[in-house]
């Protein structure tokens, strides 16, 4: 729920303030940063709980903390490249591939009800699919959106 709110504010704060600056680059601009900023913001938490993260991933696949870890430094890069137009095309169908990669990680989370902030305390279970798959789903859209088409 956190990275949608930062993903919303951000993006509604360019397109207020924006008309007011020099940097404004109008709507395209605004979805990109925010998508950016989202991503920066979630990439600190691979950092932060990256032992949590790392029960995310299903017993049969080795080195879980690196996954974490990586996926960290693809999202900082991922941020990076929207930023940059020359590189924003490309940079969208990768994290497009990257967020449906994701998935069955998000799957296993909520069968498995990981938390994945705190390996102490249970996760949200079955329930959290019915957000995280239509938030999926969303970012997916944003991205083509914003970025691809």
């Amino acid at each position: 729920m956190k990275p949608l709110f930062v993903l919303i504010i951000v993006y509604v704060a360019l397109l207020a303030f924006g008309g007011h600056t020099t940097f404004d680059k109008g709507n395209i601009f605004a979805g990109n940063i925010a998508m950016a900023v989202m991503l920066l913001f979630t990439a600190i938490g691979h950092f932060k709980f990256k032992t949590s993260m790392a029960a995310m991933i299903p017993l049969f696949i080795p080195k879980k903390v690196e996954i974490v870890l990586l996926t960290g430094i693809l999202e900082i890069l991922f941020a990076i490249g929207l930023a940059i137009e020359s590189t924003r095309s490309f940079t969208g169908i990768a994290l497009i591939i990257f967020y449906i990669a994701i998935l069955p990680a998000n799957i296993y989370t909520a069968k498995h009800r990981i938390n994945y902030e705190d390996l102490h305390k249970p996760g949200p279970g079955p329930k959290y699919l019915w957000f995280r798959i239509p938030f999926q789903l969303f970012l997916i859209a944003w991205v083509w959106y914003f970025s691809v088409r």
